[in-house]
């Protein structure tokens, strides 16, 4: 047997162990390197602008033959079709996920997780700010600034975690991540619960600091620990930057959760906020590239 004969036998049986809708993410993918529209790539083909539709959606599995002209047409070589894993083959993998087909759609939730990632960006920074205040108010018993400071950075910080929890809420939504969107929402309502009570405490009393600060940390360290059970959940579509994520927030969650060991929490929750900012960052550019390829069809 020659070796020409032999790949021949390969690259047939390579097109066998591939499944749908692998193969049509591969061909897309193909299609779009080259450039090629679908009713271009049919010209070239001999086949009907459905067909391609319904291989690259995943609904048929096409002939060996059909395949192997289709890929003969966009010059791809048969027998790299099992073994290679490129870089664009996994990013449109991941744009498969997106179960959005309406450009404006995607365009709209593009800009709303772009100010989720925006603010978090400004809850991270305002929460050295806001960690000292609490320190001095509730350690020191001195409100720094003065109440009208103290409650405006309260309101800054409360706004600021709205619009970033309100961008797990969409991921939840756009991913089909039902916990995720659960766990986002419940964390935004407590946060609101827990903002307001500092601001209102100023005028009509508080509560034993120790309650409320062991109230805090066992409330949002639970929920927090569910958060990252959900970000986890993600890895499909944004693989190991979910699963590191989904571990930092449950370590430090955790540890918050402990009470005693809310330190630690606190201070493994600066990364674990960075991470989830290139999170959300990531998905709205999963989303962008999602848009230009709706355009592009």
């Amino acid at each position: 047997m020659n070796t020409s004969s032999s790949d021949h036998k390969n690259a047939t049986k390579n097109l066998k162990v591939m499944k749908q809708p692998e193969l049509g993410i591969k061909i897309s993918e193909l299609r779009k390197l080259k450039g090629l529209t679908q009713e271009e790539l049919v010209e070239q083909c001999n086949i009907s602008v459905r067909t391609i539709q319904r291989i690259e959606s995943g609904e048929v599995t096409p002939r060996s033959y059909t395949i192997k002209t289709i890929l003969s047409a966009l010059d791809y070589d048969l027998s790299q079709i099992q073994t290679e894993e490129s870089r664009v083959t996994k990013e449109f993998k991941k744009l498969f996920l997106l179960e959005i087909d309406d450009s404006k759609e995607a365009g709209f939730l593009n800009r709303q997780l772009t100010i989720s990632w925006i603010s978090g960006v400004i809850y991270f920074i305002l929460g050295f700010g806001e960690f000292t205040l609490d320190y001095y108010r509730y350690f020191q018993d001195e409100i720094l600034g003065g109440n009208v400071v103290y409650c405006l950075t309260k309101l800054v910080t409360l706004l600021s975690l709205i619009f970033f929890f309100r961008g797990f809420v969409l991921s939840g939504k756009i991913l089909k991540n039902y916990l995720l969107r659960i766990v986002a929402f419940i964390l935004i309502f407590v946060g609101g619960v827990f903002y307001t009570y500092d601001i209102l405490s100023l005028y009509v009393g508080e509560i034993d600091y120790q309650v409320v600060i062991g109230a805090y940390s066992i409330t949002f360290g639970i929920l927090g620990i569910l958060l990252g059970v959900a970000v986890i959940r993600l890895q499909n579509a944004l693989g190991t930057l979910a699963k590191v994520t989904g571990i930092f927030e449950i370590i430090a969650y955790g540890c918050m959760a402990t009470v005693i060991l809310g330190i630690v929490g606190y201070i493994v929750l600066t990364p674990t906020i960075i991470l989830e900012i290139i999170l959300l960052y990531k998905i709205s550019e999963m989303l962008k590239a999602k848009q230009k390829e709706i355009d592009i069809e």
